[in-house]
């Protein structure tokens, strides 16, 4: 279900994009300023967005709240600083300052104050991460490993299902004793359009004749793949490959396998239509489960069981477990995955700049506002982490800085300290650029 307004797949997308990147911005800024504000450092300015002021207003502190008319970051400024940056203090400022007043300056405030406040912007977007994962598992429920249908998919006509209920003891005769082993043995087994299954229906064993456990059903589309270019989505059936049927996800994938990058014609079903699709598989970089990466032919979706497993409710701190482990499996995939970039294991097309952020902001949104909170909560720990790099201009240049600052008892001269903020903006530039170069020309 789309929730964005529609005015074309530019508008879309770039809407998809400025409301993702406006409420991570805003939660990595408040951080900033909240641990400010408990640190005693008055905050000047919080601005979302840049340019021309919109709409703002002045609190009772004294802090100017406003929305500017370019929508694409913001900034904290605190009394004392150079620029919205931070970068430096102005110095005209915090000298004629009292020393009640200079202590609520960012220059004037103890070290410990300065680096809570720089690191407060990453750390609340983890915060941000681990509670939209945490909050779609305490919503959704987490599947469990007893081997019932749940409620089935929605499968054409003459796909012949089992019944909501059943309790799956057998599958082509071999024992079925948790939801994993559903998984394992289909996937060892020979493709086939019936397959047998022992089941327990309403108290008694019977055998049953249904569909393969795991048909290509399309559950999931990757953004920015083939197969949402092609227009295929959650739900769809696909019934064959170049003209020949199949019956298995596992046929699908030897297909995009075999086909080595070639255009493959797709047949599939769609609420009681038959539609045909053709998409090229694109070359992949997957991590493996060594900790490295591997190259892939893939289409872009995942597939899943013809019914949906049972789920059970989670309490909230089960929850903020599996939102903390989510977040850290996006941390180690990216630092895996650009390390893997910089030792060229990897092609540097793995690395996106703004415009292909944005395309996956659309194309996340178009899938359905759950789809689109996932992909804010990833995006969020990306902008975490990316904060957090030692370059001058973030929050993580900031803290080293600060780490100097502890070990030799005094901060940076000025001198020192622009020409490392110069570098680092070159730097980050230059990165941007490089991003900005592969959205345009990668594949």
């Amino acid at each position: 279900m789309e929730f964005l307004p529609n005015f074309g797949n530019i508008g879309f997308t770039l809407i998809a994009f400025v409301v993702a990147l406006s409420i991570i911005v805003a939660i990595h800024e408040y951080g900033h300023y909240i641990v400010g504000r408990w640190s005693g450092i008055h905050a000047e300015v919080f601005s979302i967005g840049f340019g021309p002021v919109l709409f703002s207003r002045v609190d009772k502190r004294g802090t100017r709240w406003q929305v500017a008319a370019l929508p694409f970051g913001g900034y904290v400024k605190f009394l004392g600083d150079a620029n919205a940056a931070s970068a430096g203090a102005d110095a005209e400022v915090v000298d004629a300052l009292d020393p009640a007043e200079r202590r609520r300056t960012m220059p004037g405030a103890p070290l410990w104050a300065r680096a809570a406040t720089v690191a407060a912007g990453p750390i609340f977007n983890f915060i941000l991460s681990i509670l939209i994962f945490g909050a779609v598992v305490l919503v959704s429920g987490r599947a469990v490993d007893e081997p019932r249908v749940g409620p089935p998919a929605a499968l054409p006509a003459d796909v012949t299902i089992l019944q909501e209920g059943d309790l799956i003891t057998a599958i082509a005769g071999e024992p079925v004793e948790s939801l994993a082993d559903v998984y394992t043995i289909s996937r060892d087994m020979e493709p086939a359009q019936t397959v047998s299954y022992d089941v327990v229906r309403d108290g008694q064993a019977i055998t049953v004749e249904a569909a393969f456990p795991l048909l290509p059903i399309v559950q999931s589309v990757t953004p920015q793949s083939a197969a949402i270019a092609a227009g295929i989505q959650e739900g769809d059936v696909l019934t064959a490959v170049d003209g020949t049927p199949i019956h298995a996800f596992s046929q699908l994938r030897a297909a995009v396998d075999a086909s080595e990058g070639a255009p493959l014609a797709l047949t599939l079903w769609r609420d009681g239509e038959i539609l045909e699709k053709e998409l090229s598989p694109r070359s992949t970089a997957l991590p493996d489960r060594d900790g490295g990466f591997e190259t892939r032919w893939l289409i872009g979706i995942t597939g899943g069981l013809i019914f949906e497993p049972l789920t059970e409710n989670v309490g909230p701190l089960a929850a903020i477990g599996f939102g903390a482990e989510q977040t850290l499996f996006v941390v180690e995939s990216s630092l895996s995955g650009l390390w893997h970039i910089i030792v060229g294991e990897i092609s540097t097309c793995n690395l996106q700049g703004p415009i292909g952020i944005a395309e996956t902001s659309g194309a996340a949104a178009s899938q359905g506002i759950d789809n689109f909170i996932w992909f804010i909560a990833v995006l969020s720990t990306a902008v975490g982490l990316l904060n957090l790099f030692p370059i001058p201009v973030l929050d993580g240049g900031h803290l080293v800085f600060h780490a100097y600052e502890a070990v030799a008892g005094k901060p940076p001269s000025a001198r020192v300290l622009n020409a490392f903020m110069t570098t680092g903006l070159v730097l980050l530039l230059s990165l941007m650029l490089f991003a900005l170069t592969n959205d345009i020309f990668c594949p």
